[in-house]
């Protein structure tokens, strides 16, 4: 019984673990992580005004400098993140944004209310966020010293 059990679940395991030794599965991952950065630098990209009044609209200086830091920071350390040897940086450069950005935004602990309970859950989806860059870095890292170092 024990084996028949066991030659179930190494069954049911093949598919998965045949997905996850799929060299395309780590990009597809880390893609997937990026693309709101992705995405989010574009738009700003062809709306340059709109990046403009957004981060005028959280009052910070310089607006327009603080667009052209958001942009290249979003692109940026998404290509850079999408790389192998060079994930590590691009994962701390967006989760470093990712914490400075969730800290103005979502500062959970001046709301009231219903609307508390909203930035609290918004502030503790960045925080995944920010693990989950993490979490690639390193598994992105181990990958690349078992392959000898290559990128």
């Amino acid at each position: 019984m024990a084996d028949t059990l066991s030659t179930r679940k190494d069954a049911a395991a093949a598919p998965v673990a045949a997905l996850l030794d799929w060299p395309g599965t780590a990009w597809l991952a880390r893609l997937a992580l990026a693309a709101p950065f992705l995405v989010s630098g574009l738009v700003k990209l062809t709306d340059f005004n709109g990046a403009v009044a957004e981060a005028a609209g959280l009052g910070l200086g310089l607006p327009v400098l603080v667009a052209v830091a958001v942009i290249v920071t979003q692109l940026g350390g998404s290509a850079l993140f999408l790389t192998r040897r060079w994930c590590w940086l691009g994962a701390g450069i967006l989760a470093g944004f990712t914490v400075v950005a969730t800290l103005l935004a979502h500062a959970f602990w001046t709301y009231d209310g219903p609307d508390r309970a909203r930035q609290t859950a918004t502030f503790l989806e960045h925080l995944a966020i920010v693990g989950g860059f993490a979490a690639a870095a390193v598994l992105t890292h181990r990958d690349s010293r078992r392959r000898g170092g290559r990128a």
